[in-house]
């Protein structure tokens, strides 16, 4: 039985979400189906480009927090 590999395969694929099987399988089909290959490459840069996201708020932010908190705590009966 030949299997057939979805998007969503491949997006487990490069979150390490698949099995051992699925691995060698999905890494063969990369290798002979240039479309799912070229959405293999997209979802690797998008994932590269999620890792340089900010995940801390700003100064701002914090500062904006923080001035909001004295003021609730001041303020409160």
């Amino acid at each position: 039985m030949i299997k057939t590999f979805t998007p969503n395969d491949v997006i487990r694929y490069v979150y390490k979400e698949t099995s051992a099987e699925e691995n060698k399988l999905i890494a063969y089909t990369l290798l002979t189906d240039t479309d799912l290959r070229t959405f293999y490459e997209e979802i690797l840069g998008i994932k590269q480009e999620i890792s340089k996201i900010m995940r801390e708020p700003s100064d701002k932010v914090l500062g904006q927090i923080l001035t909001y908190s004295r003021e609730f705590q001041t303020n409160r009966p």
